[in-house]
């Protein structure tokens, strides 16, 4: 799992993204375990929410609160984990901060549903919070302890597509807050934003230095490659809900031939993309 300390990285999302990915669960019921949206136990839906936005989170609540930074209840942003102590023994549940001291839960009582801090049963319980991501600003920080001997990075994928679409990379002024004119990438990722494969987040970064998801590498191929659905049916993976971001991305690699997933009926939407799957893609994208 990711490193507790850092605020993790991911294609960055506003709060309206946060909230909008959060509430359209509501109304899925809750089930002890549940991880799908047939069903969630407090710590899955709160796992489900993240991983739809690019970010990994531990699987229990008490282990989800040793992530991210601790936050005063006074100092709460939208996105913030919220944690009570249910059981009398810590923390164990967790719902997500949407303001006006609102938080979405999944409940035992309720599943999926808004619920308030200054309900005289959340009051007594609240334990604290911890902010995992900074959706006011998408400033997240890309974890240390990803291994980019394996793993590709977001520069790498650069490089690479870059490449093999042969594009001009003489215009190093970059649109990306982090890109510097000098830097290596500068001219790659500046090409590759012309032809919208790369857009940068909300703080109009495209951080170089932070892994790339499957997710994310299956809406680049797409854009870079212009690929079009190939049947009438979407491909389905059982670990990629229909209403997931990029469900259609990942649909059209598959008709396309260029993923077949894990081999076990999933995706991994939220793997990091290796470098050996990097060329994988893309060679067999340049096939089509």
């Amino acid at each position: 799992m990711i490193a507790a300390s850092p605020v993790v990285d991911a294609e960055a999302a506003t709060t309206q993204q946060l909230i909008t990915t959060a509430k359209q669960y509501i109304g899925v019921p809750y089930l002890w375990g549940g991880t799908t949206a047939k069903g969630f136990d407090c710590f899955g839906y709160v796992q489900r929410v993240f991983a739809d936005l690019g970010i990994e989170l531990n699987r229990t609540s008490a282990a989800q609160y040793t992530q991210g930074v601790p936050v005063s209840r006074q100092n709460l942003q939208i996105g913030d984990l919220v944690f009570f102590n249910t059981s009398g023994s810590g923390v164990s549940h967790v719902g997500i901060y949407i303001g006006n001291n609102e938080f979405i839960n999944s409940s035992s009582s309720k599943g999926v549903s808004i619920a308030s801090l200054d309900s005289s049963y959340w009051n007594s319980r609240y334990v604290g919070a911890r902010r995992i991501a900074d959706f006011s600003s998408a400033s997240q920080v890309k974890p240390a302890s990803v291994d980019f001997s394996v793993y590709a990075s977001r520069e790498k994928a650069a490089f690479r597509l870059a490449e093999a679409l042969g594009l001009d990379t003489s215009v190093t002024r970059s649109p990306f807050a982090d890109v510097k004119p000098t830097d290596k990438v500068a001219g790659a990722v500046t090409a590759l934003n012309k032809l919208k494969v790369f857009e940068g987040n909300e703080s109009g970064k495209f951080n170089p230095n932070s892994p790339i998801t499957r997710a994310q590498m299956a809406k680049v191929l797409v854009a870079a490659f212009d690929l079009k659905p190939t049947g009438s049916q979407p491909v389905r993976f059982s670990d990629v809900d229909p209403d997931h971001w990029a469900a259609g991305y990942i649909s059209i690699l598959a008709q396309n031939g260029i993923t077949v997933g894990k081999g076990n009926g999933q995706y991994g939407p939220n793997d990091y993309v290796t470098i050996k799957q990097l060329e994988t893609f893309i060679s067999r994208a340049m096939s089509k």
